[in-house]
């Protein structure tokens, strides 16, 4: 056997290795299962990052972006939908609009918080131009039954980026948002090219109940050469009281902030241990307990991937903050999936995950909408 030959003979077994490992990848075990899968129509082009919330019934609501003109793309026509299931997330209702289009493009990237006074705070972004995009705040005193006016977050004008399922509330009882700022490279706003993609992280704080807001002291730019800046960021409150914050970056890794003032001062980003490419991760604390658990697409080498696609998703868990993570399970594989924009939402021994699944190859990326119900213990054990 010739040497060309043996090189092009390892490399097929390599790649036919990888695609084995992700067909045999135990993502479709019965602790870990898909509930529903919403596929673009005709009149609904995309449906895709949203937020969940428990009613007071028992009731739990998920509401997303429902995309009804155009292809789909981020700027085209959205309204904000909703789904119910009442036997915790097996079934789901048919959708309803609760939130019309109220901004020249779309509104979109839904955020729900039941906070400490019984309220449901639903953040939302408006969005109106390139250069205009901010997030507003909705809140319901009858567990969802009805809304009140929208409320403007940020008064400075711009164009402000707030990612699904990010609000917060600290055990002092404190909202914060993370928020990333795309500043402009021109003055007309309906051109992209007034968009610099390069983002600033910042945080917003609210101390009676969304009625206020402020802005943390400090804002964070990319330390190091970039195109894509600290983009959506995300954070969780730790058990010792301590913010941990991440934005996603074009580095090959999440980018890791730490505030010990509930959020007012926030340490220089520095990069952590989640590998991913330029995709969002999502992470929660499991309830009852120190244990971080994320979501997000997996490049650290530990499970086959893709170059340059969001996949595989996985999910691991860390027990130090954030500092660490254990072995990663993995919850869909396709080489081809887009999968990503993850809303957490913890039922019992289970969690409920909702998350854009779209086919890269099909050109369906962000317009899928899957919501997957995972057993704890499966994401617990070896």
């Amino acid at each position: 056997m010739d040497r060309p030959f043996r090189l092009l003979l390892c490399f097929f077994t390599l790649w036919a290795t990888q695609v084995s490992a992700f067909d045999q990848a135990p993502f479709d075990v019965p602790q870990n299962k898909v509930l529903l899968t919403m596929q673009p129509t005709p009149d609904n082009s995309r449906n895709s990052e949203g937020s969940f919330a428990t009613l007071l019934s028992g009731r739990i609501i998920f509401c997303y972006s429902a995309y009804y003109g155009g292809k789909g793309d981020d700027h085209d026509p959205a309204r904000i939908a909703q789904i119910h299931s009442d036997d915790q997330g097996l079934t789901w209702s048919a959708p309803k609009t609760i939130v019309e289009n109220e901004g020249r493009y779309n509104v979109m990237s839904v955020s729900l918080l039941r906070s400490a006074s019984g309220k449901l705070h639903m953040v939302y972004l408006v969005k109106n131009s390139w250069l205009d995009c901010r997030p507003y705040l909705r809140t319901s005193a009858d567990d969802g039954a009805t809304w009140s006016a929208p409320k403007l977050i940020l008064q400075a004008p711009g164009y402000f980026v707030v990612n699904n399922d990010r609000l917060i509330q600290t055990a002092k009882g404190r909202l914060i948002l993370p928020v990333a700022f795309h500043r402009s490279r021109g003055q007309d706003p309906l051109s992209s090219r007034s968009f610099d993609a390069r983002a600033t992280a910042l945080w917003i704080t609210s101390d009676d109940d969304g009625k206020t807001w402020q802005e943390s002291a400090n804002w964070w730019a990319m330390p190091v050469r970039s195109g894509s800046g600290l983009q959506e960021p995300g954070l969780v409150e730790n058990t010792d009281g301590s913010l941990w914050s991440w934005a996603r970056t074009d580095a090959g890794f999440q980018y890791g902030f730490v505030s010990n003032d509930g959020g007012k001062v926030w340490s220089a980003p520095v990069p952590t241990t989640l590998a991913s490419p330029v995709s969002p991760a999502s992470i929660k604390r499991i309830p009852g307990s120190a244990e971080l658990l994320a979501v997000f697409n997996d490049h650290s080498g530990r499970v086959p991937f893709p170059k340059g696609k969001r996949s595989p998703l996985v999910a691991a868990i860390s027990k130090d903050g954030g500092s660490t993570w254990g072995a990663p399970k993995i919850l869909e594989g396709d080489p081809d999936g887009w999968y990503c924009y993850t809303a957490i939402h913890f039922v019992g021994d289970d969690v409920l995950l909702a998350y854009c699944a779209g086919d890269s190859a099909k050109k369906t990326y962000l317009n899928v909408l899957r919501v997957r119900r995972t057993s704890l213990a499966w994401l617990r054990s070896e």
